[in-house]
């Protein structure tokens, strides 16, 4: 039964490697593609990016399913539970945080003022950069049961809400100068939605470190954010 178990917890974390590792693929294609300013993906990035997500779709039921059954049939113990649990509820975010990279690609695709955008593509790049960065470190705080990663990543958070009021004021103080190009405030519509999405995917990378602790020490910090 012992055997089995350990099978089953090892599978699971498996494919969880290779969920993880895909999503962290899915945003390394999108801050590439962001970093050149430019609005109109080529037709090969967009048909990769829907095809991993059709995968990723896919693997969290596989995932899912996986979970259940390991605890149904081989009633793990606490500090197995807990990893399994964990492993869940990263799963969770990191589905969220692929299907918000298909909604920046969306966004950026109705971009009607490639001038504008260009303007504030620096900003919407560190964004994305820092983003992704704060999900690489929580992911790696639960794989390698880092909580310094995880503190780094809740800790970090912030910084993504600061560069978004940059970015939202920087495009307030233009939309004065131009109330009447509706093209113009269309683009600024869909740059808060990114930037909103972008935010997001942060907001994951927390909750994922959130979970690394969880499975490193036993300790749900969800609501009480204490890190010591």
């Amino acid at each position: 039964m012992t055997l089995r178990k350990d099978d089953a917890i090892n599978s699971i974390l498996s494919d969880f490697e290779v969920f993880a590792n895909l999503v962290l693929h899915q945003l390394d294609l999108l801050e590439n593609f962001v970093s050149t300013s430019e609005i109109k993906f080529p037709k090969e990035l967009t048909a990769e990016l829907r095809l991993n997500e059709q995968k990723l779709d896919k693997l969290e039921v596989k995932i899912s399913d996986k979970i259940v059954n390991t605890i149904a049939l081989y009633q793990p113990v606490a500090s197995d539970i807990r990893k399994i649990f964990a492993c869940y509820r990263i799963v969770i975010s990191l589905e969220r945080i692929g299907d918000m990279v298909m909604n920046i690609h969306d966004f950026i695709e109705n971009i009607k003022t490639p001038k504008v955008y260009s303007e504030l593509a620096e900003v919407i790049s560190n964004m994305l950069a820092q983003s992704a960065n704060m999900v690489n470190k929580s992911l790696l705080a639960f794989i390698n049961d880092d909580k310094d990663y995880a503190i780094w990543t809740i800790k970090n958070d912030s910084e993504i809400d600061d560069l978004n009021r940059k970015m939202l004021k920087k495009a307030i103080k233009k939309s004065t100068q131009t109330e009447e190009d509706k093209e113009l405030m269309t683009s600024f519509i869909n740059m808060n939605s990114m930037v909103t999405s972008i935010e997001r995917i942060a907001d994951q990378a927390t909750n994922i470190a959130e979970a690394a602790i969880y499975s490193i020490e036993g300790k749900d910090i969800r609501h009480t954010k204490k890190l010591d």
